[in-house]
């Protein structure tokens, strides 16, 4: 088995500018196997067909596949289940047009007014699974398999999704795991991926620079976890995240296809994802 490389185009926002275009190439250029497009920027005066159309048209142009669409989402702050579902539908019609085999969209980020009360996870999860369920059945008809990702607070840690998965009930939909987002709800990322690695149609490498939340705010660029704790984006092998161990993991269960750098640290975007892959090419091979 052999797992191939690809890049988030997310992993270039902060680079000023830059066309997604530009990301096919540069995504070529560095020596990665793949791309994936975190939602799509038309270009004025340009439909959102045409321009996944165009964006396919360049992949298969430059000579590397986009191996997965993006795309945000959230049955809980939505007016309702079905029209959610129904916008969505029209977001695998592009991941159709961009010929990719998986699409990954939100569950939902919490509650439309922002309180809990007594509400929850599990008192949600099968009016989530309900428009989950719509979605990934509309995209079957496509030969897309659709996922959730475990980000977003509400369904962020490995048994919420695989509680998710089970409720829809549908081999056509798993997860995007992003070995790093665990880290937000401050579980293991290895426990994590364990639990989650049968569910994988995609996965995402992401890397966190990691600070208790017994002292100080370290500043600029950290964020808090759900237990307070600080955590700070980095370059793929420069947090603490176990990269080789997930990986490990994850082929033990039989996974073979892409792993995604998904770039958010602080530092020079080009330069980073260029370390990263070097440092995720070597991680693959030792595991």
């Amino acid at each position: 088995m052999t797992i191939k490389t690809a890049v988030s185009s997310y992993s270039f926002y902060r680079v000023s500018g830059m066309p997604q275009f530009d990301c096919i190439k540069k995504a070529k250029e560095m020596g990665f196997d793949g791309i994936e497009f975190s939602g799509l920027s038309p270009r004025e005066g340009e439909s959102v067909t045409d321009y996944a159309k165009a964006l396919a048209a360049e992949a298969k142009s430059v000579g590397i596949p986009i191996v997965n669409y993006c795309t945000g989402a959230d049955f809980l702050k939505a007016d309702s289940v079905d029209k959610e579902a129904e916008r969505l539908f029209e977001q695998v019609d592009l991941a159709a047009i961009l010929s990719v085999k998986t699409m990954r969209h939100d569950a939902t980020f919490g509650f439309k007014d922002g309180t809990r009360g007594t509400r929850g996870f599990d008192t949600e999860v099968a009016k989530i699974a309900d428009g989950c369920r719509k979605v990934t059945r509309y995209a079957a008809s496509k030969g897309i398999k659709t996922m959730i990702e475990n980000h977003g607070q509400l369904v962020q840690e490995s048994a919420r999704v695989e509680k998710l998965i089970h409720t829809v009930a549908d081999d056509n939909f798993g997860q995007l795991i992003d070995i790093g987002n665990f880290m937000c709800a401050d579980e293991a990322p290895e426990l994590a991926v364990g639990r989650n690695a049968p569910y994988a149609f995609h996965v995402h490498v992401k890397d966190f620079h990691f600070k208790w939340g017994n002292g100080p705010d370290p500043g600029e660029g950290w964020f808090k976890t759900r237990a307070q704790n600080y955590i700070r984006g980095a370059i793929v092998g420069h947090g603490v995240v176990p990269i080789v161990q997930c990986l490990k993991i994850l082929k033990a269960n039989g996974y073979d296809g892409y792993v995604s750098i998904e770039f958010e640290g602080m530092e020079d975007p080009i330069n980073a994802i260029r370390i990263g892959l070097d440092n995720l090419k070597r991680y693959i091979e030792l595991a």
